[in-house]
C-alpha cells in the first residue's frame, strides 16, 4: 500500500519543478518491456545499458550474477540507477539464470534473446504488444544455452557490414529506442498503473530528500500521537 498522507508530507521538502519532473517522467515508464542483464562484467557496458532503460522508460532490470558481478561506474550511468528498480539474481550454488527467466515467465513475460543467429526475429518485424523481457549477455560469449534454449524469442538488429555483432550497450540503445517508440504508437496498454506511479514517485521524492531517515521518524511520530 502507497502511504499517500506521506507523500503529501515530503512534497513540501521538494521542489515543484522537481515534483513535476517526477510526474512526467512517471507518464512515460513501463513494464510492459523489462530488461535481464546476464552475467556483465564490465562496468561502463553495464553503467550504459543502466543508462539507456532510464532513457527509454525501463523501470524494471534484472541482474543476473553466475560467475561476474554486476557494477556501474557513476560517469557512465549519470545517476540512472537511482531512478530504476533492480532485482538480483545471486545465489551460490544456484542456476540464476534459471531462477530469473522463471520469475519473469511468472508475471507473463516472453523471453526474449538478442541473438544474431540466422533463426532470429528482425527488429523491424518484432510484435512489440507482448509483455516482453529482453535479455543481454557480454558481447563475445553472447547470452548462455539457458537463455537460448528457454527463449520465446530470438531478436537480432539487421547489420551489412564485416562485424557481426555490436557492442551490448550500443545493441540495448538501438533495441529499447525501436521498441519503445513503436509500443507508444500501438493499443497496447504500457503505462505503468495509478498505484504504481504512486508508488515510484514516493520512492523518488525520499532518494531526492538529506535526512529523510530523520524526517520519515518525526511524520511518523507526530502522526501517532
Amino acid at each position: 500500500m502507497v502511504d499517500y498522507k506521506l507523500i503529501t508530507y515530503l512534497e513540501q521538502f521538494v521542489s515543484e519543478r522537481r515534483r513535476d519532473l517526477f510526474k512526467q517522467v512517471l507518464e512515460q515508464r513501463t513494464r510492459h518491456f523489462t530488461v535481464a542483464i546476464e552475467d556483465i562484467y564490465q562496468s561502463h557496458n553495464a553503467s550504459a545499458v543502466v543508462r539507456s532503460c532510464d532513457v527509454f522508460g525501463i523501470q524494471d532490470i534484472h541482474i543476473i550474477e553466475n560467475k561476474y558481478t554486476f557494477n556501474t561506474s557513476k560517469q557512465v550511468a549519470k545517476g540512472a540507477q537511482k531512478w530504476l528498480d533492480f532485482e538480483y539474481y545471486r545465489k551460490r550454488n544456484t542456476n540464476n539464470t534459471l531462477k530469473c527467466i522463471e520469475n519473469l515467465k511468472s508475471k507473463g513475460y516472453q523471453i526474449v534473446a538478442t541473438t544474431p543467429h540466422n533463426d532470429s526475429c528482425y527488429l523491424q518485424d518484432f510484435d512489440v504488444t507482448k509483455k516482453s523481457a529482453f535479455f543481454f549477455g557480454v558481447e563475445k560469449a553472447g547470452l548462455s544455452k539457458d537463455v537460448l534454449l528457454n527463449a520465446d524469442v530470438n531478436l537480432k538488429i539487421p547489420m551489412v557490414g564485416f562485424t557481426e555483432s555490436l557492442n551490448i550497450s550500443v545493441a540495448a540503445a538501438i533495441i529499447l529506442q525501436s521498441t519503445t517508440e513503436k509500443l507508444k504508437k500501438s493499443n497496447a496498454k504500457w503505462q505503468l498503473s495509478n498505484l504504481e506511479k504512486d508508488a515510484e514517485y514516493l520512492k523518488w521524492l525520499e532518494k531526492s530528500i538529506k535526512s529523510i531517515k530523520k524526517i520519515k521518524e518525526h511524520f511518523y511520530t507526530k502522526t501517532s500521537i
